[in-house]
Protein backbone atom coordinates (compact mmCIF):
# COMPACT_ATOMS: atom_id res chain seq x y z
CA UNK A 1 0.00 0.00 0.00
CA UNK A 2 1.11 3.61 -0.94
CA UNK A 3 2.59 5.58 2.06
CA UNK A 4 0.54 8.28 3.77
CA UNK A 5 2.12 11.13 5.50
CA UNK A 6 -0.19 13.60 6.40
CA UNK A 7 1.15 16.63 8.25
CA UNK A 8 -0.86 19.23 10.68
CA UNK A 9 1.25 22.49 10.79
CA UNK A 10 -0.94 23.95 13.57
CA UNK A 11 -2.76 21.13 15.58
CA UNK A 12 -4.71 21.58 18.57
CA UNK A 13 -6.95 20.30 21.30
CA UNK A 14 -10.36 19.94 19.90
CA UNK A 15 -12.94 20.65 23.00
CA UNK A 16 -16.84 19.68 22.30
CA UNK A 17 -18.82 21.77 24.58
CA UNK A 18 -21.91 19.70 23.48
CA UNK A 19 -25.34 22.22 24.99
CA UNK A 20 -29.09 22.68 24.97
CA UNK A 21 -29.31 26.21 23.53
CA UNK A 22 -26.30 28.53 22.21
CA UNK A 23 -27.00 32.06 23.47
CA UNK A 24 -25.14 35.02 23.98
CA UNK A 25 -24.37 36.61 26.78
CA UNK A 26 -25.92 34.27 28.97
CA UNK A 27 -24.53 31.62 31.34
CA UNK A 28 -25.26 28.14 29.22
CA UNK A 29 -24.65 24.72 31.27
CA UNK A 30 -22.55 22.41 29.04
CA UNK A 31 -24.45 18.97 28.95
CA UNK A 32 -21.37 16.86 27.87
CA UNK A 33 -17.46 17.83 27.43
CA UNK A 34 -15.60 15.66 24.92
CA UNK A 35 -11.30 16.66 24.41
CA UNK A 36 -9.64 14.90 21.50
CA UNK A 37 -6.59 15.74 19.64
CA UNK A 38 -7.36 17.57 16.86
CA UNK A 39 -5.93 19.85 13.95
CA UNK A 40 -7.35 19.12 10.20
CA UNK A 41 -4.54 16.67 9.34
CA UNK A 42 -4.78 15.13 13.10
CA UNK A 43 -8.95 14.62 11.95
CA UNK A 44 -7.69 13.14 8.29
CA UNK A 45 -5.25 10.79 10.17
CA UNK A 46 -8.04 9.33 12.45
CA UNK A 47 -10.80 9.08 9.58
CA UNK A 48 -7.67 6.91 7.54
CA UNK A 49 -7.92 4.36 9.87
CA UNK A 50 -11.69 3.85 10.37
CA UNK A 51 -11.18 3.28 6.97
CA UNK A 52 -8.38 0.88 6.92
CA UNK A 53 -5.61 3.07 5.38
CA UNK A 54 -2.84 3.68 8.15
CA UNK A 55 -1.01 6.85 7.75
CA UNK A 56 2.18 8.52 9.50
CA UNK A 57 1.06 11.76 11.39
CA UNK A 58 3.60 14.34 11.37
CA UNK A 59 2.89 18.15 13.63
CA UNK A 60 4.61 20.20 15.83
CA UNK A 61 3.88 19.73 19.82
CA UNK A 62 4.32 22.02 22.51
CA UNK A 63 3.74 22.22 26.78
CA UNK A 64 0.81 20.08 28.27
CA UNK A 65 -1.43 20.46 25.87
CA UNK A 66 0.60 18.81 23.25
CA UNK A 67 1.71 16.33 25.40
CA UNK A 68 -2.16 15.31 25.58
CA UNK A 69 -1.95 15.37 21.73
CA UNK A 70 1.06 12.83 21.72
CA UNK A 71 -0.29 10.91 24.45
CA UNK A 72 -3.48 10.33 22.73
CA UNK A 73 -1.81 9.75 19.24
CA UNK A 74 0.07 6.94 21.03
CA UNK A 75 -3.18 5.38 22.90
CA UNK A 76 -4.48 5.12 19.69
CA UNK A 77 -1.99 3.18 18.03
CA UNK A 78 -1.20 5.99 15.29
CA UNK A 79 2.31 6.04 14.35
CA UNK A 80 3.57 9.80 14.83
CA UNK A 81 6.54 12.13 13.97
CA UNK A 82 6.15 14.90 16.82
CA UNK A 83 8.34 18.13 16.56
CA UNK A 84 8.82 19.96 19.87
CA UNK A 85 7.79 23.28 19.60
CA UNK A 86 8.62 26.77 21.35
CA UNK A 87 5.33 27.32 22.32
CA UNK A 88 2.02 25.63 23.95
CA UNK A 89 -0.18 24.01 21.46
CA UNK A 90 -3.41 26.05 21.04
CA UNK A 91 -6.85 24.79 21.92
CA UNK A 92 -10.10 25.12 19.66
CA UNK A 93 -13.74 24.78 21.04
CA UNK A 94 -16.82 23.93 19.46
CA UNK A 95 -20.15 24.44 20.98
CA UNK A 96 -22.79 22.37 19.46
CA UNK A 97 -26.88 22.57 20.10
CA UNK A 98 -28.39 20.64 17.26
CA UNK A 99 -30.38 23.58 16.45
CA UNK A 100 -27.79 25.91 14.60
CA UNK A 101 -24.38 25.50 13.09
CA UNK A 102 -21.48 25.26 15.57
CA UNK A 103 -19.61 28.02 16.99
CA UNK A 104 -15.77 27.54 16.39
CA UNK A 105 -13.66 29.25 18.94
CA UNK A 106 -10.06 29.25 17.40
CA UNK A 107 -7.26 30.13 19.72
CA UNK A 108 -4.23 31.97 17.73
CA UNK A 109 -1.66 29.35 19.19
CA UNK A 110 2.33 30.80 18.70
CA UNK A 111 4.63 30.83 15.45
CA UNK A 112 6.53 27.71 14.68
CA UNK A 113 9.89 29.49 14.35
CA UNK A 114 13.39 28.68 11.89
CA UNK A 115 14.51 25.53 13.43
CA UNK A 116 10.44 24.07 13.78
CA UNK A 117 10.39 24.73 10.34
CA UNK A 118 13.49 23.19 9.26
CA UNK A 119 12.54 20.04 11.79
CA UNK A 120 8.74 19.99 9.40
CA UNK A 121 10.34 19.95 6.10
CA UNK A 122 13.02 17.00 7.10
CA UNK A 123 10.22 15.10 7.82
CA UNK A 124 8.52 15.89 5.22
CA UNK A 125 11.44 14.81 2.77
CA UNK A 126 12.41 11.63 5.38
CA UNK A 127 9.05 9.95 5.16
CA UNK A 128 7.47 10.88 1.95
CA UNK A 129 8.29 8.74 -1.03
CA UNK A 130 7.19 8.00 -4.33
CA UNK A 131 4.41 6.98 -5.44
CA UNK A 132 3.03 7.75 -1.70
CA UNK A 133 0.51 10.69 -0.79
CA UNK A 134 1.31 13.78 1.28
CA UNK A 135 -1.80 15.58 3.13
CA UNK A 136 -0.87 19.03 4.00
CA UNK A 137 -4.01 20.11 6.04
CA UNK A 138 -5.45 22.80 8.33
CA UNK A 139 -4.03 26.42 9.36
CA UNK A 140 -0.77 27.72 9.65
CA UNK A 141 1.53 28.54 12.79
CA UNK A 142 0.80 32.80 13.17
CA UNK A 143 3.87 34.07 11.22
CA UNK A 144 4.20 31.36 8.25
CA UNK A 145 5.04 33.18 4.78
CA UNK A 146 4.21 31.95 1.63
CA UNK A 147 7.54 30.49 1.11
CA UNK A 148 8.04 28.38 3.52
CA UNK A 149 4.35 26.47 2.45
CA UNK A 150 5.86 26.73 -0.84
CA UNK A 151 8.74 24.80 0.39
CA UNK A 152 6.84 22.00 2.09
CA UNK A 153 4.71 20.94 -0.91
CA UNK A 154 8.05 21.10 -2.88
CA UNK A 155 9.77 18.62 0.22
CA UNK A 156 6.93 16.10 -0.79
CA UNK A 157 7.33 16.51 -4.58
CA UNK A 158 10.46 16.30 -4.68
CA UNK A 159 10.12 12.92 -2.72
CA UNK A 160 8.04 11.56 -5.66
CA UNK A 161 4.74 11.55 -3.17
CA UNK A 162 1.30 13.11 -4.69
CA UNK A 163 0.82 16.16 -2.51
CA UNK A 164 -2.54 17.09 -1.31
CA UNK A 165 -2.92 20.08 0.35
CA UNK A 166 -6.41 21.22 2.75
CA UNK A 167 -5.28 25.32 3.39
CA UNK A 168 -6.73 28.66 3.33
CA UNK A 169 -5.76 32.29 2.48
CA UNK A 170 -2.27 33.12 1.13
CA UNK A 171 -1.48 29.37 2.27
CA UNK A 172 -3.87 27.91 -0.44
CA UNK A 173 -2.50 30.10 -3.06
CA UNK A 174 1.08 29.75 -2.00
CA UNK A 175 0.59 26.00 -2.62
CA UNK A 176 -1.25 25.99 -6.09
CA UNK A 177 1.83 28.29 -6.60
CA UNK A 178 3.85 25.50 -5.73
CA UNK A 179 2.36 23.13 -7.93
CA UNK A 180 0.43 21.49 -5.61
CA UNK A 181 -1.25 18.22 -7.17
CA UNK A 182 -4.17 18.71 -5.73
CA UNK A 183 -5.78 21.99 -2.91
CA UNK A 184 -9.39 21.32 -1.70
CA UNK A 185 -10.53 24.04 -0.30
CA UNK A 186 -14.46 24.74 0.36
CA UNK A 187 -15.92 27.25 -1.70
CA UNK A 188 -15.80 29.89 0.87
CA UNK A 189 -11.79 29.47 1.57
CA UNK A 190 -11.27 29.50 -1.91
CA UNK A 191 -13.72 32.65 -2.78
CA UNK A 192 -11.75 34.91 -0.26
CA UNK A 193 -7.96 33.24 -1.23
CA UNK A 194 -8.57 34.04 -5.14
CA UNK A 195 -10.38 36.78 -4.36
CA UNK A 196 -13.19 35.91 -7.35
CA UNK A 197 -16.43 36.56 -7.38
CA UNK A 198 -17.80 33.11 -8.33
CA UNK A 199 -16.57 29.69 -8.11
CA UNK A 200 -15.86 29.05 -11.93
CA UNK A 201 -13.16 31.88 -11.73
CA UNK A 202 -12.10 30.98 -8.25
CA UNK A 203 -11.02 27.54 -9.34
CA UNK A 204 -9.46 28.69 -12.36
CA UNK A 205 -7.09 31.47 -10.68
CA UNK A 206 -5.80 28.31 -8.99
CA UNK A 207 -5.26 26.21 -11.84
CA UNK A 208 -3.74 29.26 -13.69
CA UNK A 209 -1.12 29.39 -10.51
CA UNK A 210 0.22 26.01 -11.21
CA UNK A 211 -2.09 23.80 -9.16
CA UNK A 212 -2.53 20.07 -10.81
CA UNK A 213 -6.53 19.78 -9.57
CA UNK A 214 -8.93 21.81 -7.69
CA UNK A 215 -11.83 20.17 -5.69
CA UNK A 216 -14.01 22.86 -3.94
CA UNK A 217 -16.26 21.61 -1.43
CA UNK A 218 -19.43 22.86 -1.12
CA UNK A 219 -21.06 21.66 1.86
CA UNK A 220 -24.03 19.88 1.35
CA UNK A 221 -24.33 20.47 -2.31
CA UNK A 222 -21.81 18.13 -2.76
CA UNK A 223 -17.80 18.76 -4.45
CA UNK A 224 -16.72 19.86 -7.86
CA UNK A 225 -13.33 18.96 -9.52
CA UNK A 226 -11.23 20.90 -12.02
CA UNK A 227 -8.47 19.32 -13.64
CA UNK A 228 -5.39 21.21 -16.12
CA UNK A 229 -5.90 18.95 -17.91
CA UNK A 230 -9.51 19.99 -18.83
CA UNK A 231 -11.17 16.77 -16.25
CA UNK A 232 -14.56 18.53 -14.89
CA UNK A 233 -16.92 16.73 -12.41
CA UNK A 234 -19.78 17.85 -9.83
CA UNK A 235 -20.60 15.38 -7.05
CA UNK A 236 -23.84 15.97 -5.36
CA UNK A 237 -24.11 15.62 -1.54
CA UNK A 238 -25.88 12.66 0.19
CA UNK A 239 -29.35 13.99 0.47
CA UNK A 240 -30.83 14.07 3.80
CA UNK A 241 -28.36 14.18 6.32
CA UNK A 242 -28.09 16.23 9.71
CA UNK A 243 -26.01 16.21 12.61
CA UNK A 244 -22.70 18.10 13.46
CA UNK A 245 -20.80 19.23 10.05
CA UNK A 246 -17.72 20.05 12.34
CA UNK A 247 -14.85 17.71 10.82
CA UNK A 248 -16.89 16.69 7.65
CA UNK A 249 -14.43 18.75 5.01
CA UNK A 250 -11.51 16.36 6.70
CA UNK A 251 -13.46 13.26 6.98
CA UNK A 252 -14.04 13.96 2.85
CA UNK A 253 -10.22 14.28 2.66
CA UNK A 254 -9.66 11.00 3.96
CA UNK A 255 -12.30 9.33 2.01
CA UNK A 256 -10.49 11.20 -1.35
CA UNK A 257 -7.50 9.81 -0.12
CA UNK A 258 -8.12 6.58 0.70
CA UNK A 259 -9.91 6.24 -2.92
CA UNK A 260 -7.01 6.95 -4.26
CA UNK A 261 -4.66 4.70 -2.18
CA UNK A 262 -6.93 2.08 -3.77
CA UNK A 263 -6.37 2.94 -7.18
CA UNK A 264 -9.33 5.27 -8.35
CA UNK A 265 -8.85 8.09 -10.30
CA UNK A 266 -10.14 11.26 -9.32
CA UNK A 267 -13.61 11.64 -10.52
CA UNK A 268 -13.95 7.91 -9.16
CA UNK A 269 -12.69 9.12 -5.75
CA UNK A 270 -15.17 12.25 -5.37
CA UNK A 271 -18.34 9.71 -4.78
CA UNK A 272 -16.55 8.01 -2.24
CA UNK A 273 -15.28 11.29 -0.73
CA UNK A 274 -19.12 12.88 -1.04
CA UNK A 275 -19.83 9.23 1.35
CA UNK A 276 -17.40 9.62 4.27
CA UNK A 277 -18.17 13.25 4.66
CA UNK A 278 -21.48 12.43 4.96
CA UNK A 279 -20.38 9.90 7.65
CA UNK A 280 -18.96 12.66 9.48
CA UNK A 281 -22.07 14.97 10.05
CA UNK A 282 -23.84 11.64 11.84
CA UNK A 283 -20.61 11.49 13.94
CA UNK A 284 -20.36 13.44 17.44
CA UNK A 285 -17.45 15.00 16.92
CA UNK A 286 -14.37 16.14 14.36
CA UNK A 287 -11.96 13.22 13.27
CA UNK A 288 -14.51 10.15 13.88
CA UNK A 289 -16.99 8.23 11.16
CA UNK A 290 -19.00 5.22 11.78
CA UNK A 291 -18.39 2.79 9.38
CA UNK A 292 -21.69 0.89 9.36
CA UNK A 293 -22.95 4.12 7.96
CA UNK A 294 -20.98 4.02 4.72
CA UNK A 295 -23.17 1.19 3.06
CA UNK A 296 -26.43 3.04 3.55
CA UNK A 297 -25.36 6.54 2.57
CA UNK A 298 -23.54 5.40 -0.27
CA UNK A 299 -27.05 3.45 -1.23
CA UNK A 300 -28.96 6.64 -0.59
CA UNK A 301 -26.63 8.97 -2.81
CA UNK A 302 -26.74 5.93 -5.40
CA UNK A 303 -30.70 6.23 -5.55
CA UNK A 304 -30.41 9.94 -5.54
CA UNK A 305 -28.59 10.20 -8.81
Amino acid sequence: MARVVVITPHPAVDVTYNVARQVLGETVRVLRVRRRAGGKGINVVQVLRQLGVDALAVQPLGGAAGESIRRQLADDGVAAVNIDAAHETRTTVAVVDDLAHPTLYAEPGGSLGPQGWDLLLAAAAENCEPGGFLVIAGSFPPGTTPRQVASLVAAGRTAGAFVIVDARGPALVAAAGAGAHLVKPNEAELLEATGSADLESGIARLLEQGAGSVIASRGAAGLVLASSDGTRESQPGVPGVSGNPTGAGDATTAGLVAALVGGATLPEALRRAAVVGAAAVLAPTAGAIDPAHLTLLSERLEAHR
